[in-house]
C-alpha cells in the first residue's frame, strides 16, 4: 500500500519574532508578508482551484521549513519541489502535507518512497523504472504525477506517448496518477500569448484523452505565478505558485500588489578615508577621484552577491540613502561609497528588500529576482519575522 499514513517527525517549534537591528549579515524571512501574496494569489483563483506551493531550492532562497509551515498553517494543497533531497528536508522538518518532486531520478527512489513522496513521471525510462521498484515494494496505487511537454522542451512526454503511458498504468496496480501537468514557457510574456495558448490548447487535448481513458479522474496543473496572472481560463484544479509566493510576479503592476518575503541586511565592519588618487580592492579597480568616504560590509560573492554588482553597478542603503559598490565585489566583502551619508561602524546596511527588491537590484545586471534571491549562501543566517 500507499505509505501516505506512515508516521513522519513531530512538528518542530522555531522562534518568530521581529528583529531589531541587524548585527550580522543575515536574511530576514517576513512571513507576514508570505501570508499576504498567498492570500493575494488564492483571490485570483476561479473557484475550486487551489494552490501548490513552490518551495524549491531553500525556498526560493529564504528557508523553506520555516515558509513550508507557515504555508502549511494557511491551508496549502500541495507543496512542489525539484529533487527528493528538498522533499525529505520539509518531511524532517514536519510537514505533513503532499509533496510532488518535479525532478526525480532513480537513485533516490528510496528517498521518496521512505518520505511519502509523490514523483513526476516525465519519459518512459523514468515510468518504467519507478513502476519497477513500486512492484518490488509492494506498493498499491502509489501516487505519481505524469508530465507533458507542450513547448517548454524540457522535461515531459509527448503527446504521441498517451497510449504508451495508458498501457502502461493499466498494466500495473503499483502506481495511480494523480495529477497531470505541463509547464509554460513565457506565461509572463505578452507577446508569445499566440504560443502560450498553443501550449494549453496542447494540454487540453492531452488531459481531455487522459480523462476518458483512465478509471479515475485525475487533478490538473498547468500554470506559474504569471500564467494565474494572465491566463485565468487554465486555472483549471490547482496552480503552482514559485516566485509569487516570495513577492514578485514578472509585471509592475502586479508586483506592486505582493510584498518581497526576503530581506538581506548586513552591517558596516569599517570606514576608510580615501585621499583623491587612492585605489581600493583587488585589481586597483576603484580610482578616488576625491577625498572620499568608503565603508566595508561583510558581504560578497560568496554569499550571493555577484561580481557583475562591482563598480558602481550594485548599490546598498545606509540609513534610507543609496550606496553605490565601489570597485570589485570581494568573496566576502564589498566596499560601497558612503562620502555623503551619515553614518558609523555597526550601522544597519539593507542589500535588498522592500524599497531596493531584489527584482529591482537584479535588474541593474540584467538578471532576475529568481538569481539573487536563489543565490544567497546558506552560510547567510536566515532569521523568521513577522511585519
Amino acid at each position: 500500500m500507499y505509505k501516505s499514513q506512515k508516521k513522519l517527525l513531530p512538528k518542530t517549534n522555531k522562534r518568530t519574532y521581529k528583529m531589531p537591528k541587524a548585527t550580522q549579515t543575515i536574511l530576514e524571512i517576513d512571513l507576514t508578508a508570505l501570508g499576504h501574496n498567498y492570500r493575494y494569489i488564492q483571490s485570483q483563483l476561479k473557484q475550486g482551484s487551489r494552490i501548490m506551493a513552490v518551495v524549491k531550492a531553500f525556498g526560493y532562497g529564504s528557508e523553506d521549513v520555516a515558509v513550508a509551515k507557515e504555508l502549511e498553517k494557511l491551508g496549502v494543497t500541495y507543496f512542489a519541489v525539484a529533487y527528493a533531497q528538498e522533499g525529505a528536508r520539509l518531511r524532517e522538518g514536519g510537514i505533513q502535507t503532499p509533496i510532488l518532486v518535479l525532478h526525480p531520478q532513480a537513485i533516490n527512489f528510496d528517498t521518496i518512497l521512505d518520505k511519502c513522496l509523490e514523483p513526476c513521471m516525465y519519459s518512459s525510462k523514468i515510468l518504467e523504472e519507478f513502476i519497477a521498484f513500486a512492484q518490488k515494494k509492494k506498493q498499491k496505487n502509489y501516487p505519481v504525477h505524469l508530465k507533458f511537454n507542450t513547448g517548454l522542451n524540457r522535461l515531459g512526454f509527448a503527446q504521441s506517448d498517451l497510449k504508451y503511458i495508458i498501457d502502461s498504468l493499466a498494466n500495473s496496480e503499483a502506481v495511480k496518477a494523480c495529477s497531470v501537468f505541463s509547464h509554460l514557457a513565457a506565461s509572463e510574456d505578452l507577446q508569445q500569448r499566440e504560443f502560450t495558448l498553443k501550449q494549453l490548447d496542447a494540454f487540453a487535448e492531452i488531459s481531455e484523452e487522459l480523462k476518458k481513458a483512465l478509471p479515475h479522474t485525475p487533478f490538473l496543473h498547468t500554470l506559474n505565478t504569471s500564467g494565474v496572472l494572465n491566463y485565468p481560463q487554465a486555472h483549471y484544479d490547482m496552480v503552482r505558485c514559485g516566485i509569487g509566493l516570495y513577492g514578485f510576479a514578472n509585471d509592475i503592476e502586479q508586483s506592486a500588489k505582493l510584498k518581497p518575503v526576503a530581506t538581506l541586511k548586513t552591517i558596516i565592519s569599517q570606514i576608510h578615508t580615501l585621499e583623491k588618487g587612492d585605489t581600493l580592492g583587488y585589481n586597483r579597480a576603484f580610482t578616488a577621484q576625491k577625498k572620499m568616504k568608503t565603508a566595508t560590509l561583510p558581504l560578497g560573492h560568496a554569499d550571493g552577491i555577484s561580481r557583475a554588482y562591482g563598480n558602481g553597478v550594485g548599490w546598498v542603503r545606509i540609513n534610507g540613502h543609496k550606496a553605490p559598490i565601489c570597485g570589485n565585489v570581494c568573496m566576502d566583502m564589498i566596499m560601497v561609497e558612503i562620502t555623503d551619508i551619515d553614518c558609523k561602524e555597526g550601522d544597519e546596511v539593507i542589500v535588498f528588500g522592500n524599497q531596493t527588491t531584489a527584482e529591482k537590484l537584479s535588474g541593474a545586471v540584467d538578471t532576475i529576482s529568481y538569481e539573487i534571491l536563489t543565490a544567497i549562501s546558506q552560510r547567510v543566517a536566515r532569521v523568521i519575522t513577522r511585519s
